[in-house]
């Protein structure tokens, strides 16, 4: 009977309605290389990373080459000479050296990824929520090297096909270049970095340190931001990833299933064709 069938198919809706509601959209905010100069277009694994950038060796959008060169005081990558105002101590130059993993390797900079006015690439990161550890950090172990430039990306003397301190500036100290940590990681870079009060292991900000026998945290921090980038209910108190997309997956869901269901019922009532429905 039509009742009969109609509870029949209320376990096997309801399955349905679960499966379809709970399964992730694809998102073009995660996991993903933006399209700059030594990036792959779609990460994947690279079992060769070299050293501090490792831990991105199971999903990464840089290659083996290019973490290698990642590492030299002055590699091909961007003729960019760490050593501007003296040799920058051991220190120091790791977290540049994380910075630089950071940038050429992460898939997980999707919802900070913005277009760039600029020859050598089409798209940069900017205002990547940092965690606090990573930028005090840092800041801690270069306040006592020196620079003449606040500002790394542009302004430099380029005539020796390197970067050079420009014409008449001097070499400071960064505790005076950059009196504070948050100087430091907003400034240095035109803000591809922002200096945030959260922790490591919040899932609410960016760590260029991590453990990859840990798994890489970022994953879920990219998560969130491209859920709050693209939700409107992520405002509101309460909600989390995930409950945008299944308030989304339902409507549409139920629209295609309630048909079929239908047809199941008029089938189980007057047998197939009894209204001029043909198979399926």
């Amino acid at each position: 009977t039509p009742l009969v069938v109609a509870v029949a198919m209320g376990p096997v809706l309801l399955v349905l309605v679960a499966a379809f509601a709970v399964a992730p959209a694809e998102d073009a905010l995660l996991n993903v290389c933006m399209d700059a100069k030594h990036h792959k277009t779609k990460p994947g694994p690279e079992g060769d990373l070299h050293d501090q950038c490792s831990p991105w060796k199971d999903n990464a959008c840089c290659t083996a080459n290019t973490s290698a060169e990642a590492h030299k005081d002055q590699s091909y990558l961007y003729n960019f000479n760490w050593n501007h105002c003296g040799v920058m101590p051991p220190k120091c130059k790791r977290h540049f050296i994380q910075d630089t993993c950071l940038y050429e390797c992460s898939p997980n900079l999707g919802p900070w990824i913005d277009q760039a006015d600029s020859t050598w690439r089409r798209e940069r990161v900017l205002h990547v929520p940092l965690c606090r550890e990573d930028c005090e950090e840092w800041w801690e172990d270069c306040k006592d090297y020196v620079t003449c430039k606040e500002n790394w990306h542009k302004g430099w003397n380029w005539a020796t096909g390197t970067n050079r301190c420009p014409w008449g500036s001097a070499c400071r100290p960064f505790s005076q270049v950059f009196p504070q940590p948050k100087d430091l990681c907003e400034k240095i870079w035109s803000n591809s970095y922002k200096y945030t009060t959260e922790r490591r292991g919040s899932g609410r900000c960016i760590q260029m340190w991590f453990d990859p026998a840990q798994g890489n945290p970022n994953a879920a921090v990219a998560e969130y931001y491209a859920w709050k980038k693209r939700s409107p209910s992520a405002r509101v108190e309460g909600t989390t990833p995930g409950t945008d997309t299944a308030t989304r997956a339902l409507p549409w869901l139920l629209l295609v299933l309630l048909p079929l269901t239908l047809v199941v019922v008029l089938e189980g009532a007057g047998g197939c064709g009894s209204h001029g429905w043909g198979p399926l």
